[in-house]
């Protein structure tokens, strides 16, 4: 069995590929003070719950955003599955072209992304994830990375208002029925949520006008099941989009590595 790990700011999520398919996911919070033995531990008890042991791995991916833990993934690979990891990045094979200046500047999981979506679908792409940051990423219609925007995600931008304004609670991230809020809380949702869903469908509207197609727009992450309902622009919501792409990847350098 394959286990794709992508490594979040915020999240990491976990899934496990029996063949091709996916038969058990997780998503658990990202903590940069855990040692490998205390991953080690983490996995060994969500794997127990869905009665998988960790000898049933054979195979380790991963996409990383956060270089202190790339050290610690790689104690933890070892030392609780013997297995060397394939980390993602520009030096293995992606299948499919990066477009950046300097393609190690591209953050692991967009370039995930984007591999995820373009061999589902095979036509221009705006993939939007949101996370720690959001990202907005464009494929061209010929499959190739050509670039994107990073905004603050919508978490953080929440939580400077927080600290900065001292006289303005801290509210639920609820979406609220009117966007004239008639009291502090309704007003600060509707700011956040709805000032939000503006920035995504204003920045997908802008990429969209520099291009000479009509990108299909697909939403992941964490968030993005809140924020699509009430977006102009997004088409379609792919939670498990990087734990795909993840597989994707895997199985070119599997094969490539068959074949060399």
């Amino acid at each position: 069995m394959l286990l794709a790990i992508d490594v979040g700011n915020t999240n990491i999520v976990l899934g496990i590929y029996r063949e091709n398919r996916l038969v058990h996911d997780w998503r658990v919070m990202t903590d940069r003070e855990k040692t490998a033995d205390e991953y080690g531990i983490l996995l060994q008890n969500l794997f127990a719950i869905r009665h998988v042991t960790l000898e049933a791995v054979t195979a380790i991916i991963i996409s990383c955003v956060v270089p202190p833990l790339v050290r610690v993934l790689e104690q933890l690979c070892n030392t609780y599955f013997h297995l060397r990891p394939l980390f993602v990045g520009p030096d293995i094979k992606l299948g499919m072209p990066i477009g950046y200046a300097n393609p190690h500047e591209v953050g692991a999981d967009r370039i995930v992304n984007a591999v995820a979506a373009f061999e589902k679908h095979r036509r221009s792409l705006i993939i939007i994830d949101f996370g720690t940051a959001t990202t907005f990423d464009y494929i061209s219609p010929r499959g190739e990375y050509v670039g994107g925007a990073i905004a603050p995600g919508i978490q953080i931008a929440s939580e400077a208002l927080f600290q900065k304004a001292s006289k303005l609670p801290r509210v639920e991230f609820a979406v609220p029925q009117r966007v004239i809020g008639r009291d502090t809380v309704t007003s600060m949702q509707a700011g956040i949520v709805y000032g939000y869903i503006g920035l995504v469908d204003g920045i997908v509207s802008r990429m969209k006008a520099e291009v000479a197609d009509e990108p299909l727009v697909i939403a992941t992450g964490g968030l993005a099941g809140l924020i699509a309902p009430y977006s102009i622009t997004i088409n379609e919501v792919d939670e498990l989009l990087t734990l795909r792409g993840l597989k994707i990847i895997y199985d070119l350098n599997c094969a490539a590595q068959q074949t060399g």
